[in-house]
């Protein structure tokens, strides 16, 4: 078993385009289409791969698109495990409009997942093996599978001796917490529909990831705030990364980037403030590129210096 396995249980092939402006009715031509891996825990596998990591991408896949999605994944030499489904693996699409720089995201739903196979998901983290350090659980949850897989998942990792990260939100969140985890990683927005609050500036933001620890949900909170930067919470310690001066190709990644790097550098034994150093790094590499190609590592060791890291 590697150091870190992820899960995802709604991977996508996320397709990326531009054209010059988008308008109703008229049929708008594009430029020749990129086709990348897709998903949460599948994009954070990527980047732990490309850094040097050791890990496993575990996710459903079914039909010709998850086919071609297991295809992809292997070109990256990122090492897979997918579960066989009965239904098509999704497809998403994005648009860059070049003349305003908009981008337009079209997020499809994803297969319904029967409990046989969203069970034998579950069962794949810990099937054989020692069980990893580190077990990532990233992205949304296709129809069929229940609110509280996540939570499942955080109970078999903490019986197992497993550190859980989580990227999720809404009811999925909230109960994945319920249960605890090692590190959750929201954005601004889901950090808000989780706690009813608005949030609007450090002193809110640092109590309310305070309140999670405090409630045993996650040891840590790494909270991103777009180009704000980012926030990491522990329990008696906290540190903030203003976000670096770049001018993004497109937005799609970044977030994952930034997570796929954090845990890579807590798995090599890093501090927390150096893994927020590497998550930031990351997710501004991650903006240079287009549709999900996410960071390339020489950009990443390109930005690293220019991180600032400030104690809270």
């Amino acid at each position: 078993m590697r150091d870190i396995v992820t899960i995802t249980m709604n991977p996508a092939i996320d397709v990326s385009t531009s054209v010059g402006q988008v308008e109703p009715v008229r049929k708008l031509r594009c430029t020749a289409a990129r086709r990348d891996p897709g998903g949460g825990g599948v994009n954070v596998a990527r980047v732990v791969g490309r850094l040097g990591g050791e890990v496993l991408a575990i996710y459903p896949a079914g039909g010709v698109i998850g086919r071609l999605l297991t295809e992809l994944i292997a070109a990256e030499q990122a090492p897979s495990l997918p579960v066989a489904i009965a239904g098509e693996t999704r497809e998403d699409f994005t648009v860059i409009e070049t003349t305003t720089g908009r981008e337009y995201r079209f997020i499809l739903p994803g297969p319904r997942l029967s409990a046989a196979e969203w069970r034998a998901c579950l069962e794949a983290a810990f099937a054989s093996g020692p069980a990893p350090r580190f077990l990532v659980a990233s992205g949304s949850l296709p129809p069929g599978v229940p609110d509280d897989f996540q939570a499942r998942l955080a109970a078999a990792a903490r019986a197992a001796g497993t550190r859980m990260v989580l990227d999720s939100s809404g009811p999925a969140l909230k109960a994945a917490l319920a249960a605890g985890v090692y590190l959750v990683k929201p954005n601004l927005r889901e950090m808000q529909e989780l706690t009813g609050e608005t949030l609007a500036d450090d002193p809110g933001r640092l109590a309310a990831a305070r309140r999670i620890i405090a409630a045993g949900g996650a040891e840590m909170v790494a909270l991103t705030l777009g180009d704000a930067g980012a926030l990491l919470v522990a329990a008696d310690r906290a540190w903030r990364a203003p976000a670096l001066a770049i001018r993004p190709v497109s937005s799609v990644g970044a977030g994952d980037s930034f997570l796929g790097a954090m845990v890579w550098a807590l798995a090599d034994g890093r501090a927390p403030e150096e893994a927020l150093r590497y998550g930031m790094a990351a997710g501004s590499a991650a903006l240079l590129r287009p549709g999900t190609e996410l960071c390339r590592p020489a950009d990443v060791r390109r930005l690293l210096p220019l991180v600032q890291i400030e104690a809270l």
